[in-house]
């Protein structure tokens, strides 16, 4: 499903990055599974074709969005790139704009009221929301007042980039803090948390990234961000629940619901009360939306 998303969470669980110059990759990304596709305008393109490729992004979106993408798009850091990126790149058909190295949240203020600005100019009802990819230190420390900017829908974190500012290698020792504290901020404002505890250029080594998936979700992590189609299926299966998780959750809301719905039950040699009993009803709810994707 394509279209602006102003706030919603979508619960993406996969975010694949194609550069917005590779025209041979993108002929083929819509068949990738991915539940949205990053086009990349920042470290994929060459500075020296960026104003060209600009010029052919709002056809690159129309095209994308035709075969049934959702899009975001990701910007340059600078302000002078960002603002001409941000004219190309706000369309009816992009979900989000992704905004790099974000470390405040004044930053993102400004860069959603000239989405808004766009927006009005265009006659879009609903701008695109913002995706803030946080790459250093200094950003995980700001992250929940990044989070809390109204049209931001989730954040991201840059594993390499905040790994090279930590001077460590991407490794799961140096990944799992800013992993959660990426996931409470999220939690905390409603957003989606993207990213793992793991490389983003983990590609060859399927079980390592299966493993950070699954530490990734264990952490409370809602979606990765993937750079090769190998990536995206496992991201799908591993943040989707499974159907043991589906089919407890139903059974947790028939006795909860037998019971009454209120107070604190046992059952099969658990507690029950109203947090386990709201747990299983996001659990149905993801069940729901994993069967509409596969329609």
């Amino acid at each position: 499903m394509s279209g602006a998303v102003g706030t919603m969470n979508l619960g993406w669980r996969s975010l694949l990055f194609v550069s917005a110059d590779d025209q041979v990759r993108l002929a083929k990304v819509a068949r990738c599974g991915a539940d949205a596709v990053v086009l990349d305008l920042e470290d994929a393109v060459p500075p020296a074709r960026k104003t060209e490729v600009r010029v052919g992004l709002p056809d690159t979106i129309s095209e994308l969005a035709a075969r049934g993408c959702t899009l975001v798009v990701r910007i340059n850091a600078g302000w002078i790139d960002a603002i001409a990126d941000l004219a190309v790149a706000v369309r009816p058909e992009v979900a989000a704009i992704m905004i790099p190295k974000v470390e405040d949240s004044a930053r993102l203020a400004v860069i959603a009221e000239i989405i808004a600005e766009i927006a009005k100019d265009l006659g879009i009802p609903r701008p695109p929301g913002l995706v803030p990819l946080v790459e250093s230190p200094a950003g995980v420390v700001e992250l929940n007042a990044i989070a809390a900017v109204p049209c931001v829908i989730g954040l991201a974190l840059g594993t390499e980039d905040f790994s090279l500012a930590l001077g460590v290698p991407p490794s799961y020792e140096a990944l799992e803090l800013p992993c959660r504290l990426l996931a409470l901020a999220a939690a905390r404002c409603g957003r989606m948390a993207l990213g793992l505890p793991v490389s983003i250029g983990t590609i060859e080594n399927r079980s390592a990234w299966e493993e950070g998936v699954h530490a990734g979700r264990s952490m409370g992590l809602t979606g990765a961000l993937c750079i090769h189609p190998r990536q995206v299926g496992i991201a799908n299966d591993g943040f989707a629940p499974t159907a043991a998780e589906v089919e407890a959750a139903r059974r947790i809301l028939e006795v909860w619901k037998t019971a009454g719905s209120a107070g604190v039950i046992q059952w099969d040699g658990k507690m029950i009360d109203r947090p386990v009993a709201l747990a299983a009803e996001r659990v149905i709810g993801r069940a729901v939306i994993e069967k509409k994707r596969q329609i």
